[in-house]
C-alpha cells in the first residue's frame, strides 16, 4: 500500500464490512427461513444451487474471526443482523440464541478495541414475511419497526453505529425488476412499491434508533458511475435513466422529500395512494450518509417500454464480476452524496473486488485495487468532501448470493470445504498500513 494513515483525516476510520446471510451459516442457531433460501432452491437462480445453510460458519468460528479482524488492525467492523435469525417468524416472538449471538458478536468487538457498524438488513427476508408479499406489502415498515426495536433493544446500547437497510437498489430494483436477487421477481408495480416502501422502512427504523437513545445513525445506498456508450441523444438520455433510477431515487428520498421525475415517469402510476405523505418519515434526520461502490456502466438506449436502457461492454479492466475498474467514480460519488446530505460525514462503506484468489498466489489485483480507490478517497477530501471513513468490502470470501461460492471479494481466503482461513496477501498489506 503507498499511504499512512497520516495521509488521511484525523479520526479517518478503517474497516472491513461482511453481511449475515453471506458468512454465518443460516442452519443453525435457531435462525428461520428466508426468502434466499426458497429462491436459491428454485432451479435456475443461483449457481449450483448453493445456499447460505452453512457458508463461511462465522456462527460457530466468531472468536477467530474476531481475532483475524483484530490483526488486520481495523478500526470499525461493519455487520448486519439477520432479522430471520433474531425473529423466525418475521413478527412474533425473539429467538434467544440469535439475540445472544449478537451480544457475543458486538462485546466480542468491543474487547477487541474495534467498534461495531450494524446494519439491520442485508437481504435475507424472513419467509413468513415474503409469503405475505414482502416489500411490497405496505405493512412492512411496521414489521421492520418491530424488529429494529427488538434487536437494537439488546444491542443498541452498544453498537457505534448503525444503519437501517444495505443498499435500497439491491432490494428494491435488482430483486422486483431485474429478478436477479430473491424475491426474483420481474414486475413494475412489485418494483414501485418496493422502493418506496424500503425508504419507508428506513425512516421508521431510524426513528426507533432514535426513541431508544442512540445516535451515530446513517444510510448505506449503493452506486454505479453511469455514462453514455456514445455521444448520441439518445443514448445520454438513456444513461440520465438509468443514473436517476440507480444513484439518486433513494438519495433524493430520503435528502430531498422527492423523487427524480425521470424516475417517476415509469414508477409513479404503480407508487402506493398517497406516497408523497410518507416523504416526512422518510426524511427522518441522519447524522452520516454511506457510499458503497463498485464499478462504472456505460449505458445505450433500447427498444421496448420504460426504462427503455441496456448496458453494453465497455473497455476497462475487469475483476472477476465483470466489472470494471473506475476509482474516479468513487470520487464522483462520495462528491454527489456530500451533496445531497449538506456536509454531513460520508463514508465508503463498501469498496473492493472479486479475484479468483488462492492461498499461495499473491493477490496484487486486489491491493492495486485498493490503493486506486483510496487515491479517489485523498481526491474527494481535496475536493472538501468530509469523508470520514472506508471499509473494506469483505473480511472473507463468502457466499456471493446467485453467483456462490465462486466469487471471491475476500480480504481471507475461505477454503468452502474445511472452512480454513488463509489471510491473503492484501489482508498483510492492510494490517502492515493500519497497525
Amino acid at each position: 500500500m503507498q499511504f499512512t494513515r497520516g495521509d488521511f483525516p484525523a479520526d479517518f476510520q478503517f474497516g472491513v464490512a461482511t453481511s449475515a446471510y453471506q458468512i454465518e451459516g443460516h442452519g443453525f442457531g435457531g435462525a428461520g427461513l428466508t426468502h434466499w433460501d426458497s429462491f436459491a432452491a428454485t432451479p435456475g437462480n443461483v449457481v449450483r444451487a448453493e445456499n447460505g445453510l452453512r457458508a463461511c460458519d462465522h456462527y460457530h468460528r466468531l472468536d477467530e474471526d474476531l481475532d483475524l479482524i483484530k490483526g488486520l488492525g481495523a478500526d470499525v467492523y461493519r455487520f448486519s443482523t439477520s432479522w430471520a435469525r433474531v425473529m423466525p417468524g418475521g413478527t412474533g416472538p425473539a429467538n434467544p440464541e440469535g439475540l445472544d449471538f449478537y451480544d457475543r458478536l458486538v462485546d466480542g468487538l468491543l474487547a477487541r478495541g474495534i467498534k461495531p457498524a450494524a446494519t439491520l438488513y442485508h437481504w435475507e427476508l424472513p419467509q413468513p414475511l415474503a409469503d405475505m408479499g414482502g416489500w411490497r406489502n405496505a405493512a412492512m415498515p411496521d414489521w421492520f419497526a418491530d424488529y429494529t426495536a427488538t434487536i437494537m433493544g439488546r444491542i443498541g446500547d452498544r453498537v457505534w453505529s448503525a444503519a437501517p437497510i444495505n443498499e435500497p437498489w439491491c432490494v428494491g430494483w435488482l430483486s422486483h425488476f431485474e429478478g436477479h436477487h430473491a424475491p426474483g421477481l420481474r414486475d413494475i408495480r412489485a418494483t414501485a412499491r418496493a422502493m418506496h416502501h424500503v425508504l419507508v422502512a428506513h425512516g421508521r427504523a431510524t426513528q426507533v434508533m432514535r426513541d431508544l437513545g442512540m445516535g451515530n445513525l446513517g444510510a448505506v445506498c449503493n452506486f454505479e458511475y453511469t455514462q453514455p456508450a456514445t455521444n448520441s441523444a439518445a443514448d445520454h438520455a438513456a444513461a440520465a435513466r438509468y443514473d436517476a433510477i440507480y444513484n439518486r431515487f433513494f438519495l433524493g428520498g430520503i435528502f430531498k422529500g422527492e423523487y427524480p421525475e425521470a424516475v417517476l415517469e415509469g414508477l409513479e402510476p404503480h407508487l402506493p395512494d398517497g406516497w408523497q405523505d410518507d416523504m416526512t418519515t422518510i426524511q427522518a434526520p441522519l447524522d452520516w450518509i454511506g457510499v458503497n461502490y463498485y464499478t462504472r456502466k456505460l449505458i445505450v438506449a433500447a427498444d421496448g417500454p420504460w426504462p427503455g436502457y441496456a448496458a453494453v461492454d465497455g473497455p476497462l479492466p475487469k475483476t472477476q464480476m465483470g466489472w470494471e475498474v473506475y476509482p474516479d467514480g468513487l470520487r464522483h460519488f462520495l462528491n454527489l452524496a456530500h451533496d445531497y446530505a449538506g456536509g454531513l460525514p460520508v463514508y465508503v462503506t463498501e469498496n473492493g473486488m472479486a479475484n479468483p484468489d488462492v492461498p499461495d498466489i499473491a493477490d496484487t489485483a486486489r491491493t492495486d485495487f485498493l490503493t486506486q480507490h483510496l487515491g479517489a478517497v485523498q481526491q474527494a477530501v481535496a475536493d472538501g468532501v468530509p469523508v470520514a471513513g472506508y471499509y473494506v468490502w469483505s473480511l472473507m470470501d463468502n457466499y456471493e448470493w446467485a453467483l456462490g461460492y465462486e466469487k471471491r471479494f475476500g480480504l481471507i481466503h475461505v477454503d468452502f470445504d474445511s472452512l480454513k482461513r488463509t489471510p491473503k496477501a492484501s489482508y498483510h498489506a492492510l494490517a502492515r498500513w493500519w497497525r
